[in-house]
């Protein structure tokens, strides 16, 4: 491979180092391109992206990024998924690995944090953002239903109490005997 081009592969992948949230490091030996190309194509509709690195390159690529601590797991045939989302590559790459045991998870990191295999797994099976946003806000728009909801009960129990009466009056003025 031409210097120019490996120079070019090396900046690519540190764009990747110092842009995104994830990286989940895996190595993968056997996969057939149609399993490489289901794999990817769940990683894209789960917001994440998964590619093929050469060791050196990726090693060279890393250093001086958040993601240093990586550069030992890159032995072997190794790729990497990542996302901006905190789960999302890791979700994909543990789930895909579950079925396929020709990927194997080796580890990761999430910002500057080195993750394990078993913390990339532990960290698969948190809810993804989105879903994490939609709990909060679950959260936070309950107590103001149930203040609106204790709000208006009162409101609605004087309604009824003041109708009552005014049945009951209503009533009373029509049986009470006149004076003629």
């Amino acid at each position: 491979m031409e210097r120019l081009k490996k120079e070019e592969i090396v900046g690519a992948l540190r764009g990747i180092f110092e842009n995104t949230n994830l990286v989940v490091v895996t190595q993968f030996s056997g996969l057939s391109v149609a399993e490489a190309s289901d794999l990817r194509r769940q990683m894209r509709a789960a917001g994440a992206t998964f590619r093929v690195t050469k060791n050196r390159l990726a090693k060279r690529a890393v250093e001086g990024t958040t993601f240093a601590p990586l550069a030992d797991l890159f032995t072997g045939s190794s790729a990497i998924a990542y996302s901006d989302d905190p789960v999302a590559a890791a979700k994909v790459a543990v789930a895909y690995a579950r079925e396929n045991e020709k990927l194997i998870v080796v580890g990761g990191a999430l910002g500057g944090t080195a993750l394990d295999r078993g913390e990339v797994r532990s960290l698969a099976e948190l809810p993804s953002l989105d879903a994490l946003r939609a709990q909060l806000i679950g959260v936070l728009n309950a107590p103001a239903t149930k203040i609106a909801a204790v709000l208006s009960a009162p409101a609605g129990q004087l309604a009824r109490v003041l109708n009552a009466y005014s049945e009951q009056g209503d009533t009373a003025s029509k049986s009470a005997p006149t004076g003629d």
